[in-house]
């Protein structure tokens, strides 16, 4: 019967961490999708940001760009220049929505592991009321921070608990139980707090292909436009070049962002594992001297 007392529960209470966290990309990238075409057809396509081309009544200028006609932006309206950018464009804006979703989505997730007050206090008062032998102490601080540095601390400190009471294994295997715990449930953790970042990090490389296509397609166009008529036309060529580079605009704008953004998750990611790698090895040490 006392042996059934004392099965260890810190595990239990980890184990949830595993389906914890986040947006998922198979429902929310298609529904991105939608709103950018939304946007590239009624807002970036409204009949009010072109002129030369009888649009009035229309829904959209797509509905004139389709019909063959020819419409340009009216003077320094971006988002008439934006939209003739292009089939291309809707791709990259919602190549831009991805990023802005999911950069908004982990600064809440990591932002939330990171427990209620400050890690570098957390990690302080913890370590302190080791060094006085006080667990029950720094398990409360546990719960007063909470997130995954104070799930994982938690978790550390009841094994160290539960071995402080075994008498059967030396102490040697003891330091390596609880070692074994700590990265257990560090590992619980760190899939929460990564997770989607492989999806900001790989529009930081596509953004700027996707974006490349349709740059190309565009040229291939003014070309092609020139080529018809038999004669150069700077002006015609010049537009064409301009809406091409839309494109490249766009993608290399997203593809910035998405970088910065996974570099900041990145770091931010690194500095919650060096505390509870910190934390852990001061739980170790504290254990090795007072058992």
């Amino acid at each position: 019967m006392e042996k059934k007392a004392t099965s260890p529960a810190p595990a239990k209470a980890a184990a949830p961490k595993k389906s914890a966290g986040g947006l998922n990309p198979v429902l929310v990238i298609p529904v991105l999708f939608v709103i950018a075409i939304c946007v590239y057809l009624f807002i970036c396509g409204a009949p009010s940001h072109f002129r030369g081309a009888d649009v009035e009544g229309k829904a959209a200028a797509s509905v004139a760009f389709l019909d063959g006609k020819d419409i340009h932006p009216v003077d320094g309206d971006y988002f008439g220049i934006v939209y003739k950018g292009g089939f291309v464009v809707p791709f990259l804006f919602t190549c831009f929505l991805i990023v802005l979703v999911f950069s908004i989505e982990r600064f809440l997730i990591i932002g939330k592991a990171k427990g209620s007050g400050s890690i570098d206090d957390f990690v302080r008062k913890v370590k302190s009321l080791l060094d006085k032998n006080d667990v029950e102490g720094a398990i409360k601080e546990c719960d007063k921070q909470k997130g995954s540095v104070g799930n994982v601390v938690k978790t550390a400190l009841h094994k160290y608990n539960q071995l402080t009471a075994d008498t059967e294994l030396s102490k040697d295997q003891k330091l390596a139980a609880l070692q074994k715990e700590v990265e257990e449930a560090t590992s619980l953790e760190l899939p929460m707090l990564e997770k989607n970042l492989t999806v900001i990090a790989t529009l930081a490389s596509v953004s700027t292909l996707v974006a490349l296509l349709g740059t190309v397609l565009g040229m291939i166009r003014a070309f092609a436009a020139m080529g018809t008529t038999g004669a150069p036309d700077t002006a015609a060529l010049a537009t064409g070049i301009s809406e091409a580079l839309i494109n490249t605009a766009l993608g290399i704008g997203t593809a910035a962002i998405a970088t910065i953004m996974y570099s900041y998750f990145t770091s931010k990611i690194d500095e919650l594992t060096y505390k509870i790698d910190e934390i852990g090895l001061s739980i170790q040490q504290n254990f090795s001297a007072h058992n």
